[in-house]
């Protein structure tokens, strides 16, 4: 699966979104992959979950665990795991940093894959990083869907994308004047309170 054919899977979903905001990272941008309209459909998720794993399974070898940061990474988390058969956990935030909550346990020595659905700058990643490494997990790199940073992402680990793209984001005091005049959307969860 390339980049194109994942595009063609959020294009069918509807998913592919044009007009002004707001991303996971605080950047802002002209293009939103709103992930979860693919996620609805078993057969969109398979496909892109599947191909994915033997991404990650060529790279990395097989792990021992899927590690997602919630709440968007949970279903591409638990699909890719599911086709790597091995076990899906998530992170979720819990006074501003992510911790394994509600009985995730990483046994010391497992090989961790954390797997995002879209990354920008690669924040979650990094962020995802210290209650596993807490646990004793081995991280062996990071995936994701789609990387839209161009590659440029310095998520602190060997990367794995199903799709990457080259989407421009700003900060928002460097706008640019188009962008500026559109209404900001704020569709993500990263801000949303545990």
């Amino acid at each position: 699966m390339n980049t194109e054919d994942v595009l063609a899977e959020f294009r069918g979903a509807g998913a592919l979104r044009e007009g002004h905001f707001i991303l996971a990272s605080g950047r802002h941008s002209a293009m939103f992959l709103q992930k979860n309209l693919v996620f609805q459909y078993a057969d969109r998720t398979e496909r892109l979950c599947k191909a994915l794993a033997a991404k990650i399974e060529a790279r990395f070898g097989k792990p021992d665990v899927i590690v997602s940061p919630a709440v968007g990474a949970i279903i591409p988390g638990y699909e890719t795991a599911r086709w790597l058969g091995v076990p899906s956990m998530f992170v979720e935030r819990e006074d501003g940093g992510f911790k394994l909550r509600r009985a995730f346990r990483i046994e010391p020595g497992a090989k961790v894959v954390i797997l995002e659905d879209v990354i920008t700058t690669g924040g979650s990643f990094r962020e995802a990083v210290a209650p596993i490494e807490a646990a004793g997990g081995v991280i062996l790199g990071c995936a994701c869907i789609v990387d839209r940073s161009g590659g440029k992402a310095d998520v602190g680990w060997p990367l794995v994308a199903l799709a990457t793209l080259d989407v421009p984001s700003w900060h928002a005091d460097a706008l640019p004047p188009e962008l500026a005049a559109l209404p900001a959307e704020e569709p993500g969860s990263k801000r949303l309170r545990a």
